[in-house]
């Protein structure tokens, strides 16, 4: 098991909207991007004037257009988690991040939010796309207590509006930027443990949905849909037969890959809307940033004696679970 001592979440002010996109005169109107994927709105750290004139057709100019770095964005999450934790920053040990578009090939980007942190640790990198958060935290869980430090900072920094072009309806709807932090532990407890790990990749769909090197975002968007519910729903079944806990302290959090799908895996696994968790509605597809920053978002209505499914799918083809529980 892990201990979470504390989570956070930052996410740009720029804000698209659903009407913004159709503005872009790319075929999509605020109905059809609504009724496609249930997205209304999505945060950027580009400006929007940018997006308007260029559609981002050069990702290179993205990075130089953005109004944050990565690091920037991932240390801003990362102070919220340590406030929440009662922590700070000289009291890690050592910082793990991971990304869908990093801003640098090299070095690793937890060195970045190091150095915005204004901390010496050792840092690296641990990356499988969208499910990145859920496989750091398998990863410290398989190691032994004693190898780590007391206090560690694993930070999701996401700004996948870099990486979309905007003259292209099937994508442009889908992502918007965030960046999630958690400080966990193996050797400090806390009343709030992840636990029943487990994780599992398809490599020889790789190239289902790919960001070539300074390209653009692309999928096989039929067949990455049927993998991400399938094996959200089978994840999820697998929890719910092992905590049999009963509605109302049983919540689910899913990788916010689109509304349309979240919301078949709940059918088909009888989630009530009100222990459904999510944010994708109003933060488009936040990559590996997602999943925790929903978790971030609904710091305060942890109480004790829930159970937190955390399912996320992403490329690779991974997929990765595991159970946030609240002691009592």
């Amino acid at each position: 098991m892990l201990y979470l001592h504390g989570l956070g979440h930052f996410h740009p002010e720029n804000v698209i909207t659903n009407r913004f996109l159709s503005e872009l005169d790319i075929g999509s109107s605020e109905e059809w991007i609504l009724e496609r994927v249930g997205i209304r709105t999505r945060r950027t750290s580009l400006p929007l004037d940018y997006i308007k004139t260029t559609k981002n057709q050069d990702t290179r100019a993205a990075f130089e257009a953005s109004l944050y770095t990565n690091a920037q964005a991932g240390a801003r999450a990362a102070r919220m988690a340590l406030g929440r934790a009662g922590l700070k920053p000289e009291d890690l040990g050592l910082i793990i991040s991971g990304s869908s578009a990093p801003d640098h090939v090299s070095p690793a980007e937890a060195a970045t939010v190091a150095a915005e942190l204004e901390i010496d640790v050792p840092c690296f990198d641990l990356n499988s796309a969208c499910s990145s958060f859920a496989m750091q935290i398998n990863f410290l869980n398989n190691m032994k207590p004693e190898t780590l430090p007391p206090y560690i900072l694993v930070v999701n920094p996401e700004s996948l509006t870099h990486v979309v072009d905007y003259s292209d309806r099937r994508v442009a709807p889908l992502f918007g930027d965030g960046s999630s932090a958690a400080v966990v532990s193996a050797s400090v407890s806390s009343k709030m443990v992840f636990e029943s790990f487990f994780g599992d990749s398809n490599p020889l769909s790789w190239d289902k949905v790919c960001i070539p090197r300074m390209g653009h975002f692309g999928q096989d968007g039929s067949v990455v849909q049927g993998f991400a519910i399938r094996k959200t729903t089978e994840s999820l079944r697998k929890l719910q037969e092992t905590y049999q806990i009963n509605s109302g302290r049983f919540k689910f959090v899913g990788h916010q890959a689109n509304f349309g799908m979240l919301k078949t895996v709940c059918e088909r696994c009888d989630i009530s809307e009100e222990d459904h968790w999510h944010n994708v509605v109003d933060y488009g597809n936040t990559g590996c940033s997602s999943a925790p920053c929903v978790l971030s978002q609904h710091w305060n209505k942890f109480h004790p004696g829930d159970h937190i499914a955390l399912v996320i799918v992403g490329s690779g083809l991974t997929w990765v679970r595991t159970m946030l529980k609240i002691l009592e």
